[in-house]
């Protein structure tokens, strides 16, 4: 159950946020994107890392009348929006603004992205994402089918035709209804940390829902403020490449025709080195930290296993 209610502030609307240790960063941008809306409920999931870590969020709930969900293990993301989507639905919310602890936006954007959700409920609506120095972090993006590539829709070429795609927004913010989350399934807990956004966009399109994004509207999002490698600079964790690179393989066995799964489990090594090299190549003199979990995840991809690796690569659940 919720550890605070704030039953006062709980509306028709919520913003819900996933904190995994960041209790400060939950507060700064929480708390300016919610600044003169007291009729919007900010919901908080926090994901467990330390006691202290849970006792310092609950207080910031207590604070500014948030409800905090305290989970006992670390679910992921796509659960720990599912646990702040149930405590808002359960505090009166009909529509959810997804929002990741290190980002935010104008309080103005937030009405706007959810009086739309409210007006066409089947649309999920994103807005422009881009980082603190100005420069696009997320926009509009295309999954091709036939290979698994990533582009932004903008440049997709005249040849391409719609039905090879599929339009996606990034998991960082969104805004979705009530009815369009149980229409679409919500997000989808196999995948623990990326590529849940890409699977829910596409349960989104074959439940007769619309994915959007309005360009109007911007929010901003730090990802270095939650994502530091410890490594190179520019480099990515161990835990993005891992999770980039398996869940692409989850997402092809969950959706895609057996043809179009071979296709893409050939092109599973080349596809790998491309998220490596989003990092930059100086980041391959550490292979414990790039080449090792890539290899991981190819091969747990292959398998079909989902969930949090343990030691020695084991995952405990296994899709067929």
């Amino acid at each position: 159950m919720p550890e605070s209610t704030g039953a006062e502030a709980a509306g028709r609307r919520a913003v819900v946020v996933v904190n995994y240790g960041s209790h400060d960063l939950v507060e700064r941008n929480l708390s300016s994107t919610l600044t003169g809306l007291p009729d919007v409920l900010g919901v908080v999931v926090d994901n467990r890392t330390s006691e202290a870590e849970s006792e310092a969020m609950s207080d910031v709930g207590r604070r500014h009348g948030w409800v905090v969900v305290p989970s006992p293990i670390n679910v992921g993301f796509g659960a720990g929006v599912a646990l702040g989507v149930a405590a808002a639905r359960a505090a009166g919310a009909t529509e959810f603004l997804i929002l990741n602890p290190d980002a935010h936006l104008d309080p103005a954007a937030v009405v706007k992205l959810l009086a739309r959700v409210r007006e066409k409920p089947m649309e999920l609506v994103a807005p422009l994402v881009v980082r603190p120095d100005g420069t696009s972090f997320a926009e509009l993006q295309d999954l091709y089918l036939a290979d698994g590539r990533m582009r932004a829709s903008r440049v997709r070429p005249a040849f391409i035709p719609e039905a090879d795609v599929v339009r996606w927004v990034s998991g960082a913010c969104f805004a979705i209804s009530s009815r369009l989350w149980d229409a679409s399934g919500g997000f989808d807990h196999d995948y623990f940390l990326y590529w849940e956004d890409v699977d829910l966009c596409w349960r989104v399109w074959a439940a007769g829902g619309v994915v959007r994004v309005d360009e109007g509207l911007t929010a901003v999002h730090d990802e270095g403020a939650t994502h530091a490698s410890g490594g190179p600079v520019g480099a990515k964790s161990p835990i993005y490449y891992y999770f980039n690179i398996r869940n692409r393989l989850i997402f092809a066995r969950k959706h895609l025709d057996r043809v179009s799964i071979r296709r893409w489990r050939r092109g599973a090594p080349r596809m790998a080195l491309l998220v490596l090299l989003q990092g930059g190549r100086r980041q391959f003199r550490s292979p414990r930290r790039t080449i090792a979990p890539a290899l991981r995840a190819v091969r747990d991809g292959l398998r079909g296993t989902t969930g949090v690796p343990r030691k020695g690569g084991a995952t405990p659940k296994s899709i067929h």
